[in-house]
């Protein structure tokens, strides 16, 4: 039986390759995006964590734009929190956590390999009154879950267009293989081309 496992798991892990899923922490990205100028709209977690991952794809992260390097602008990224259900003596009980995030990308020639393009996760986790520290920290990890699924997403989509080409990659973009969550509500994700909003 765990000889059978691990024959599967092996499998698994064969066919993801072949498809051209790569683990978390590198991506072949598009040809032209060797050099990269990062640009996050109110920084924080997620540029460190996206500028951590393009090092890890072996992209060099440029502090200033010019010649030969490429754009990954991130115009909005942003979280909102809307109460989903409310008890009988109106305490909210259950929240769902939104993570919106805007980019573009273009190469190191000044070509749009990305026109602007919009990402949406969500994440619904239960609230206890009682217990108002454990529900800051479990906040805490939502939030900080969300921003590496959008990383991620990030990575997938320059994959796609470097495999795939612009046209292909918009039709194939799609939802997340599924990650680890701290809630027991899968994040759902959208995305969308800007202009179609």
């Amino acid at each position: 039986m765990n000889r059978t496992l691990k024959i599967v798991s092996l499998l698994s892990v064969f066919a993801l390759t072949a498809c051209g899923f790569h683990l978390r922490g590198s991506a072949a990205l598009p040809k032209g995006m060797e050099r990269v100028h990062l640009t996050v709209g109110g920084g924080g977690d997620f540029q460190r964590k996206l500028a951590r991952a393009l090092l890890a794809s072996n992209v060099v992260v440029e502090d200033k734009s010019g010649p030969g390097i490429a754009e990954l602008h991130v115009p909005a990224q942003n979280f909102n929190v809307q109460s989903l259900t409310v008890n009988g003596i109106a305490q909210v009980t259950e929240f769902a956590v939104r993570y919106h995030v805007a980019f573009t990308a273009s190469d190191a020639k000044g070509d749009t390999i990305v026109p602007m393009e919009t990402m949406d996760f969500q994440r619904e986790y239960s609230y206890d009154a009682s217990q108002p520290v454990g529900t800051q920290s479990q906040m805490e990890q939502i939030q900080g879950s969300l921003v590496d699924d959008a990383v991620q997403a990030l990575l997938f989509r320059l994959q796609a267009v470097a495999k795939h080409g612009e046209e292909a990659a918009a039709k194939a973009a799609g939802p997340l293989p599924a990650t680890g969550s701290t809630t027991q509500e899968p994040t759902q994700y959208n995305t969308t081309p800007a202009d179609n909003q």
